[in-house]
């Protein structure tokens, strides 16, 4: 027995730093604005071992998994101490999600877990049942905020309901990753929250945040779609009013529902956004990205936005736990320029896209808006293919 155990732990260990190592690679021609990669950066065969066994062979002995894990998705994004660093929503076997830090010296590959996952204090009575889908913030303050989602079960469920539950947008600051403090969740009008992203800047010496508001757990109903409100503090932090800065819109990619993702990224031309948007189908909600930009001065004046979505879920990233889903609350923008947009697909893995600040920007201000109307579409491809003659062969 002792042979098979040590023989046993010699193959998982092997085989999880393989995997580690396995290098990424580019994937052939892309369509100009972002490159994807081949493999996935983080997946549930990423998280430790020593997570998952007991390597004590006295109580242990068939080297079993006591601790299983589900996923790893939706991960935060940060670049710290020159690493690129990512706040990944693992979820357990027991359904259960909790935060854990991984580190790349590159960005798209050899993401490692650090030994232990983040403890995340407990919010105020009701305490939290789950946590999700952390935005990390490096705020002029001098902090790194942490919102995310945190879901307790709905008080007013009745009696045999097990799914009724309240959003909530939890938060807390750190200044190394490792020790948190946990703040009062963020309060504002709307009955539930989801996908509240701080703007890193100060305005006008308070703190900005982009709201979703909701009227139930799954549905926003009458949330308008991205909101933005301003609060005094940060402890706590109050939104007395939610301004709807990008709109729902029948018949688009974000018709039932939006949210941004990470936050904005600064440019000479605007401040980038990345957001999800969410329409039905036969086969259920299918969740694809998109991005605008905003105004330098007012951060509720959307001055230039695509049309359609920037990244949709393609190949294995349709396959997953909640498929057809492509979900973003993480990218990273260098010195040089160059952007790491981290993604998931499918409620499942971590990927990684590569762009520049120039390409985006490009891509946001000159690729034709949403008519709304088939008619407009063939417009704009036909105003395209007659620019385009004197280049055709």
């Amino acid at each position: 027995m002792t042979t098979d155990f040590d023989a046993r732990l010699t193959a998982i260990k092997s085989n999880y730093e393989q995997l580690i190592d396995q290098k990424n690679k580019e994937a052939e021609v892309g369509n100009g604005i972002f490159s994807r990669y081949v493999y996935p950066v983080l997946t549930a065969a990423h998280v430790p071992y020593f997570w998952k066994y007991d390597l004590n062979p006295e109580t242990n002995p068939f080297l079993m998994e006591r601790i299983g894990i589900n996923a790893a998705f939706n991960a935060g994004a940060i670049k710290f101490e020159g690493k690129y660093v990512l706040a990944v929503r693992v979820e357990g076997a027991d359904r259960k999600s909790f935060f854990a830090i991984a580190e790349s010296p590159n960005g798209i590959d050899q993401f490692r877990f650090w030994d232990y996952p983040i403890e995340m204090p407990q919010g105020a009575n009701p305490i939290d049942t789950n946590i999700y889908d952390m935005r990390l913030v490096q705020h002029e303050d001098g902090w790194i905020y942490g919102l995310f989602c945190t879901e307790r079960r709905d008080p007013a469920a009745k009696p045999g309901d097990q799914s009724s539950a309240v959003a909530q947008c939890g938060i807390a600051r750190t200044h190394d990753l490792k020790t948190w403090e946990r703040l009062p969740d963020l309060k504002t009008p709307s009955p539930q929250q989801r996908n509240v992203v701080l703007h890193p800047e100060f305005v006008d010496g308070k703190y900005a945040f982009y709201t979703r508001p909701q009227d139930s757990f799954i549905e926003a109903g009458s949330g308008g779609g991205i909101g933005y409100g301003i609060s005094d503090s940060m402890n706590p932090a109050i939104v007395a009013e939610e301004i709807v800065v990008d709109k729902k819109v029948y018949h688009t990619v974000y018709e039932a529902k939006n949210g941004l993702g990470p936050a904005p990224i600064k440019t000479e031309k605007g401040w980038l956004h990345l957001a999800h948007g969410v329409r039905n189908t036969a086969a259920g909600l299918r969740y694809v990205l998109y991005m605008f930009m905003t105004d330098l001065q007012d951060l509720t004046k959307v001055t230039h936005k695509p049309n359609g979505y920037f990244i949709a879920p393609e190949g294995e990233e349709r396959i997953g736990d909640v498929s057809n889903v492509v979900f973003s609350n993480g990218w990273i923008a260098d010195e040089d320029g160059k952007v790491f947009i981290y993604y998931a697909s499918s409620d499942t893995r971590m990927h990684v896209a590569t762009s520049t600040i120039d390409q985006l920007v490009d891509y946001v201000i000159n690729t034709p808006e949403d008519g709304f109307t088939s008619a407009a579409t063939v417009k704009s491809i036909y105003k395209q293919v007659q620019q385009n003659q004197k280049f055709i062969r």
